[in-house]
C-alpha cells in the first residue's frame, strides 16, 4: 500500500532525514521518502505487517505533528507565514533594543565608561532579553530541539538551541570567570533567534511559491455538489459523492467530480485538461471532468469516478508523486545530511578543545585567513574558544542541501503541470535531458487518431452531390472508414438520403437504391470483381498513405474518397526542432512499409520502423538501447504500454488510456507535440537548478564552517549566514520560472 502523509514541524535538511530513516526502519516498510519542501512523505508499505497508524506514531515520536489533510491550502500557507512574520517581528523587537544597550560599547568615549547603565546593569538587562526572545518567539525551537534530542535523532535545531544557550551562559559564567566579558555575549543570543527566525520566515516563503502550482491544482476542484435526492435539489461536500449519483450543474457552476450527462445541454471551459479557451459543448451521453466550468445551460449527470478516480485527482497525485521523488544525484547530500548534525556537534567539541589547547596555532591560522578575506580577528584565551564553538555550531547548515534539490524539483514539475506536462518522478526528469533517440508511434501521436477525408476525387458529379450519396450509404456503418465520410458530409451541412435494399458485403463494401437508382461503395478489390472499369489514379500517388474507398454506380465510378489518420500540423515542425537539438526522430508503425514512409517523409522524418506488431514494440525499444541509444518512447494507445515501459523515458500523449499513463514516465495532456521540446528544455533547466543549488549548498559550508572555526566569523554573522545560505537556494529555485 501507498500512503502519503502531512507533516508539520519539520525545519530543517535533519528533521527530514530522521523521519525518512525512522519510518523505513518499521518492519513491512518497503520504501520511505520525506520531502521537506512539501512537508511530505510517501511510504509504501505491506498493510498485512504494518498498521497505518503505526507510521503516525514512529513521527509523532519525533516531535512532529501528522496533519489532517495532505497539501497545505492557500489558506494554511498564509497562516503559517502569519505565525513566522510574527515571531520573527517579536524577536527583532527585542534584539533592537540590546542592539541599542550593545552600541556604549562599541563607542571609544560614552556614558560610565561605555555602558549606558552602571556596575554591568546593561549586560544583565541583554541578558534578560535575550532569554526572553528563546522563550517566547524561540519556544518551537527548543521543543523542538528537546524532542529530537529525546527520539535520539537530533536535528539542526539543536545547534541553534546549544548556541544560544552557549552563549547566554556566559553573562553568569563571567561572575566567576574573569577573562570573559558578559558584554560580549549577553545579547548574542537575541541577535543569533532574529537571524534563525528571519531565515524560517523567508524560506517559508519562498517555500510557499515553490509549491504554489500545486495548491492551484488542488484549489480547481469543486468544495461542494449540488445533488439530486428523492427528486429534491440537496448541496453537501464533494467527498460525499459516491459512483452513480446523480448531479446537478448550473451555470456558472464547476463539476463536481467527472460523469455522463443525463439530460440537458451545455457549453463548458475545459481548459484544465484540453489547454484550450474554446468552449466545448457538451450533451446527453458525453462525458464531463470534475472541475470544468460550466459557461451556460443546465445539466443533470450521473457520477462515474469519485475521489482518487476522478481526472483532477489523477493529475494532482502525478504532480504530487513527482515532488515527493528523488532525483540520483540527490544521494549523496542525502547521506551528508543523515550525520550532519552529530558531526557539527563533535567539531564544535574539537574547535572550542583546540582553541583551549592549541591557542597560539588556531590564532595563527585566524591571522593567515585575514590577511585574505577581509575578517575580525578572533578575541583570545576563553571567549575565543567559545564565540568560534558558538559560530559552529549555528553556522552549520543542513538545510542548504536538504531543500537544494526538492525545491527545484517543485518549481521544475509545478511549471510542467502548469504547461500541461505531468512528470512522474525527479528521476525521469534527469533522464529526459539526455534522451539522443525519440521513437514516435505513428497513431494518436504523429497523427490525431482517427480517420478523416482529406480528399474527394470525384469523375462524375459535384464533390457536394457524391458525398451526399455516399453519406447516405454509409449512414448505417460503424466502421472507420465510414465515420470519416459521415463526419465530412455534417460538417459541410450535408444530410443523408433515404435508402432502400440496404447489402453488406464484408470486407468489400456495401450497396443500396436511392432514388430507385443502385448504388455501390467499397474497395479497389471488390470493383474489380465485380467488373467496374476503374480510372487512371498514378496522379495521387502523393496521397499514397490514405485509405481509398470508392463510389459508383451500375455505369462506372462516380468518385474516390481519400481518407486517412491526418498527420497534426505541428509534427514537421517539431521533428525539425529536435533534430536541430542533436536528437535523432524514428518513426514506428503497423502499417505498409510504404504508407509508413509516407507519413514519415511528410513529417520530416528519414528513420522509419513499418509493420511493427503491438508485441513487438517493446523489442525496437530494447534494439535500440542496445546500440547504446537513451531513448524516448511517445504513444497513446494500450498496445503502446510495455514500450513506454521499456524506454528510458516513456511519454504517454493525450488523456491517453488509464494503461498507457500508468505505465509513462511523463504524460502531456494535451497531445500537443510542441510540448515534446519544452518538456526536454524544462528537464535541462531544472536539472541545471539542482546543480547550482547543490554546489552552493557544499561549497557554503565548506568555506564557512572553517571560518567559523577559526574564529574570524562572529556568531551572528555567522547565523545570518546561515539564513541567507537556506533562503539562496529557494529563491535560485523559483528563479526557474522565468525562463518559461
Amino acid at each position: 500500500m501507498q500512503l502519503q502523509i502531512g507533516i508539520d514541524g519539520m525545519h530543517c535538511a535533519s528533521c527530514s532525514a530522521n523521519v525518512e530513516k525512522s519510518v523505513s526502519a518499521l518492519p513491512g516498510v518497503t520504501s520511505a521518502h520525506v520531502n521537506l519542501a512539501l512537508e511530505e512523505a510517501m511510504v509504501e508499505f505491506d498493510e498485512g505487517t504494518l498498521d497505518q497508524e503505526e507510521i503516525f506514531k514512529s513521527i509523532t515520536a519525533l516531535g512532529f505533528t501528522v496533519r489532517d489533510t495532505l497539501h497545505l491550502s492557500e489558506d494554511e500557507q498564509i497562516a503559517k507565514m502569519h505565525v513566522a512574520r510574527k515571531r520573527m517581528t517579536f524577536s527583532w523587537i527585542i534584539t533592537a533594543i540590546v542592539m541599542a544597550l550593545m552600541i556604549p560599547h562599541m563607542l571609544p568615549h560614552a556614558v560610565f565608561g561605555g555602558r549606558i547603565f552602571p556596575h554591568q546593569i546593561d549586560a544583565w538587562l541583554m541578558f534578560t532579553l535575550s532569554l526572553v526572545a528563546m522563550v517566547f518567539p524561540a519556544r518551537e525551537v527548543y521543543t523542538s530541539a528537546w524532542k529530537s534530542l529525546a527520539a535520539r535523532a537530533a536535528n539542526m535545531e539543536v545547534l541553534i538551541a546549544m548556541g544560544t544557550i552557549a552563549s547566554i551562559v556566559v553573562t553568569p559564567l563571567s561572575l566567576v570567570v574573569k577573562d570573559i566579558s558578559a558584554h560580549e555575549f549577553a545579547g548574542i543570543a537575541a541577535m543569533i533567534i532574529s537571524f534563525y527566525l528571519t531565515g524560517r520566515y523567508l524560506e517559508s516563503k519562498a517555500r510557499g511559491k515553490a509549491s504554489e502550482a500545486l495548491r492551484k491544482l488542488v484549489s480547481l476542484g469543486a468544495k461542494t455538489a449540488l445533488m439530486l435526492v428523492d427528486g429534491e435539489e440537496v448541496e453537501m461536500p464533494i467527498h460525499k459523492i459516491k459512483n452513480g449519483d446523480i448531479f446537478i450543474v448550473k451555470p456558472g457552476a464547476k463539476v463536481p467530480t467527472d460523469g455522463v450527462i443525463l439530460s440537458g445541454t451545455s457549453s463548458l471551459d475545459e481548459s484544465i485538461a484540453t489547454g484550450e479557451s474554446m468552449p466545448v459543448t457538451r450533451s446527453a451521453g458525453e462525458n464531463v471532468l470534475g472541475a470544468t466550468i460550466n459557461l451556460e445551460g443546465y445539466f443533470q449527470a450521473k457520477a462515474t469516478k469519485v475521489g482518487s478516480e476522478t481526472f483532477l485527482a489523477q493529475v494532482i497525485k502525478m504532480v504530487s508523486d513527482a515532488q515527493l521523488s528523488k532525483v540520483p544525484i540527490q544521494l549523496l547530500a542525502d547521506k551528508i545530511t543523515a550525520v550532519f548534525v552529530p558531526v557539527v556537534i563533535v567539531l564544535a567539541v574539537l574547535v572550542f578543545s583546540s582553541w583551549l589547547i592549541f591557542p597560539s596555532f588556531m590564532a595563527a591560522v585566524a591571522a593567515f585567513i585575514t590577511t585574505f578575506i577581509p575578517l575580525s580577528l578572533p578575541a583570545e584565551g576563553l571567549a575565543a574558544a567559545l564565540m568560534a564553538t558558538i559560530a559552529t555550531l549555528v553556522i552549520a547548515c543542513p538545510c542548504a542541501l536538504g531543500l537544494a534539490t526538492p525545491t527545484a524539483l517543485m518549481v521544475g514539475s509545478g511549471i510542467g503541470a502548469t504547461n500541461g506536462i505531468l512528470i512522474r518522478s525527479g528521476e525521469a526528469l534527469q533522464r529526459m535531458k539526455d534522451v539522443d533517440t525519440i521513437l514516435f508511434d505513428k497513431t494518436g501521436t504523429l497523427t490525431h487518431g482517427k480517420p478523416e477525408l482529406i480528399k474527394t476525387h470525384s469523375l462524375k458529379g459535384t464533390d457536394d452531390d457524391n458525398l451526399s450519396l455516399a453519406h447516405s450509404l454509409e449512414s448505417l456503418s460503424e466502421h472507420p472508414l465510414a465515420l470519416a465520410i459521415k463526419g465530412a458530409a455534417l460538417a459541410r451541412g450535408i444530410k443523408a438520403l433515404p435508402t432502400e435494399g440496404f447489402e453488406a458485403s464484408a470486407g468489400r463494401g456495401i450497396s443500396a437504391e436511392i432514388d430507385g437508382k443502385k448504388y455501390m461503395m467499397g474497395s479497389l478489390n471488390w470493383f474489380n470483381e465485380l467488373g467496374l472499369a476503374m480510372p487512371d489514379i498514378s496522379a495521387d500517388q502523393a496521397l499514397a498513405y490514405a485509405g481509398k474507398v470508392y463510389l459508383a454506380d451500375e455505369s462506372g465510378v462516380l468518385a474516390i474518397f481519400y481518407v486517412a489518420d491526418t498527420i497534426k500540423d505541428e509534427a514537421y515542425e517539431i521533428v525539425q526542432t529536435l533534430i536541430k537539438k542533436g536528437i535523432n526522430p524514428i518513426m514506428m508503425s503497423g502499417d505498409n512499409q510504404e504508407t509508413a514512409e509516407a507519413i514519415a517523409k511528410s513529417c520530416g522524418i528519414s528513420q522509419v520502423m513499418a509493420n511493427v506488431l503491438p508485441a513487438d514494440k517493446a523489442q525496437q525499444v530494447k534494439d535500440l538501447q542496445a546500440q547504446g541509444r537513451v531513448v524516448a518512447m511517445i504513444g497513446d494507445g494500450i498496445n503502446d504500454a510495455p514500450a513506454l515501459k521499456q524506454a528510458d523515458i516513456g511519454i504517454a500523449m493525450g488523456l491517453g488510456t488509464d494503461i498507457a499513463i500508468e505505465a509513462a514516465d511523463i504524460t502531456i495532456l494535451r497531445g500537443d507535440l510542441r510540448l515534446i521540446p519544452l518538456a526536454l528544455r524544462l528537464s535541462t533547466q531544472t536539472f541545471a537548478k539542482i546543480r547550482q543549488n547543490l554546489f552552493w549548498a557544499f561549497f557554503y559550508n565548506i568555506v564557512a564552517i572553517p571560518l567559523a572555526a577559526f574564529g574570524v566569523l562572529h556568531p551572528v554573522i555567522a547565523e545570518m549566514a546561515m539564513a541567507l545560505s537556506s533562503v539562496t537556494v529557494v529563491t535560485n529555485a523559483n528563479l526557474l520560472r522565468r525562463k518559461f
